[in-house]
C-alpha cells in the first residue's frame, strides 16, 4: 500500500466507523434500508432493494405505502391491494406482478439457498444474481419494460453492462453485519462482495483516485472493489455507506481529489 493509500484509508476508515450507528438511518436522511431493517426479512429487504431507485425521500415513502403481509396472501388479494400501487417506472401490474413472484417463490425456497447454490462453485456472486432473477422469471412469466427494469437482466459480461447496483446493495445487506446491514445469509463470505456503484460512488471514487475506469458499469463495480480490497481484503464493502454519504453530502473537496474534515 502507497503512502497516498494508507493516508486514504485512515480517513476512510474513520468515516464508516462514524457512519456505522442507528443514527445514521433515520427520517431526515432516509434510505430503503430503514423499510428492510424495520421487517427484517430476505423477500421483504429484496422489494426494498428492487425499488432502491430515484430519491431517497420518495422511495421511503412508496416502500412505507406497501403491505408486506400480502407475500403471504393469496394472488387475488395481492391485485385488488396493490391496484393503485405504482412508482417511477412501474405501473400497478408491475408491482403486483413483482408481489405474486416472490410470494410463489416464497413457497417453494429461500432466497438464501437459490443464491448460494449457484454462487458456491466458484464465490462468484453475479451467478448468485443470475439465479435468482431466473428463480423469480420461472415462478411467473410476466413481460414488461417497468417490471425487467425492477428486476434485471442475467447477464455473463461486466463491461457495458449494468452495474446491478441494487442487487448489490441487496447483498450487502443480506450479508453484512453491523449497525447497518442485516446479516441475514450466513452462508456467503463478505470478501466476495461487488460494490453497488451508483452515481455518487462512482463519482466519489475516481475523483479519490480508487476507480480509474471511465464508464459507468459492472466492470466499474469489479474493479472498485478490488482497489478497496487493499484496504479491507475480508470486508470490502464496509466502505460503501461511507462513500454513498459523502458524495450524497458532497463533503469531498473535487478539485483537490482529497476527503474534507469529515471526521469531526
Amino acid at each position: 500500500m502507497t503512502k497516498a493509500q494508507s493516508l486514504l484509508k485512515k480517513r476512510l476508515d474513520a468515516e464508516v466507523s462514524r457512519r456505522n450507528n442507528v443514527n445514521e438511518l433515520d427520517s431526515s436522511r432516509p434510505d430503503p434500508i430503514i423499510p428492510a431493517k424495520i421487517h427484517n426479512d430476505e423477500y421483504i429487504a429484496l422489494i426494498c432493494a428492487m425499488f432502491g431507485y430515484g430519491r431517497a425521500d420518495a422511495i421511503v415513502k412508496f416502500l412505507f405505502s406497501l403491505d408486506f403481509s400480502l407475500l403471504d396472501a393469496d394472488e387475488e388479494q395481492i391485485n385488488r391491494a396493490l391496484e393503485n400501487h405504482y412508482y417511477r417506472f412501474q405501473k400497478s401490474q408491475d408491482v403486483q406482478a413483482i408481489f405474486i413472484a416472490l410470494s410463489r417463490l416464497k413457497k417453494k425456497s429461500t432466497l438464501e439457498v437459490i443464491f448460494y447454490d449457484a454462487y458456491k462453485v466458484e464465490a462468484d456472486v453475479v451467478k448468485g444474481i443470475n439465479a435468482l432473477i431466473m428463480a423469480i422469471e420461472e415462478v411467473f412469466e410476466y413481460k414488461s419494460r417497468g417490471y425487467r427494469f425492477l428486476l434485471g437482466s442475467v447477464t455473463t459480461k461486466t463491461k457495458g453492462v449494468g452495474a446491478l447496483k441494487r442487487w448489490m446493495m441487496y447483498l450487502r445487506w443480506m450479508v453484512r453485519k453491523d449497525h447497518i446491514d442485516m446479516g441475514l445469509w450466513a452462508s456467503v463470505n463478505a470478501k466476495d462482495l461487488i460494490m453497488p456503484l451508483d452515481t455518487h460512488t462512482f463519482k466519489v471514487s475516481r475523483h479519490l483516485g480508487l476507480l480509474d475506469r471511465k464508464s459507468y458499469d459492472l466492470q466499474a463495480a469489479i474493479e472498485l472493489t478490488k482497489t478497496l480490497r487493499i484496504f479491507d481484503k475480508s470486508d470490502p464493502l464496509k466502505y460503501d455507506f461511507a462513500l454513498y454519504r459523502i458524495g450524497q453530502e458532497k463533503i469531498i473537496d473535487i478539485s483537490t481529489n482529497v476527503l474534507s474534515s469529515v471526521s469531526k
